[in-house]
């Protein structure tokens, strides 16, 4: 018998259970550093003007931070939350009308259709968003086909294990997080950053 996904304690369609955790999620531990890890491998590739897709983009605390560091870039968001885009486009302010929004889930298999490629996509804390680890390898083939020749993948969610985060039908180990995104297709993944119980990796 398949296991079962893991219900989530939010309604994500639920405007005030939204705002509620945008509240309590902006300053979590790792969640600067980890911003400041994604910054740094962007400005890598050397073109300020890059495409990327953030998948599970929230209330756009990501999407903020980077347009700060590289207004140029050009930024695609996919939420399946609609009271998330709404806080987002809140956040971005003007900068909003340059980024396009896309409200759909990462858990059906055609949320890459009609995307075209991008330069780099991006997830920060929402691969767990799948409701079980198993989901994980779907997701990250599904990234390779919007990836162009030569783009980068930056994944950052918590990991399980010691000093990481309990649940482990949520959670990988780092090491599992490397195997999922090796068994998708990406030839090679590294561990790029590490802070509190979070780990990116880059996959190419």
């Amino acid at each position: 018998m398949a296991e079962q996904d893991v219900p989530s304690p939010i309604n994500w369609q639920s405007p005030d259970e939204v705002a509620e955790w945008e509240r309590t999620a902006q300053n979590r531990p790792g969640r600067a550093e980890m911003f400041e890890a994604f910054g740094r491998e962007l400005l890598a590739l050397g073109n300020t003007h890059a495409s990327v897709l953030e998948l599970g983009s929230g209330p756009g605390f990501l999407a903020a931070f980077l347009l700060d560091a590289c207004p140029a870039l050009r930024l695609t968001l996919v939420d399946f939350s609609a009271p998330m885009h709404d806080l987002a486009r809140a956040r971005l302010g003007p900068r909003a009308a340059h980024v396009t929004f896309l409200q759909r889930s990462f858990k059906d298999p055609a949320w890459p259709q009609d995307l075209g490629l991008f330069d780099a996509v991006i997830t920060n804390q929402a691969v767990h968003e799948l409701r079980h680890k198993r989901h994980a390898p779907r997701l990250h083939a599904a990234v390779r086909r919007v990836l162009r020749p030569g783009g980068v993948y930056l994944v950052t969610d918590g990991f399980f294990g010691t000093d990481g985060l309990e649940n482990n039908q949520l959670h990988m180990t780092v090491a599992e997080q490397q195997a999922t995104l090796l068994a998708a297709g990406f030839s090679q993944v590294a561990l790029v950053a590490t802070s509190g119980r979070l780990a990116m990796h880059r996959a190419t």
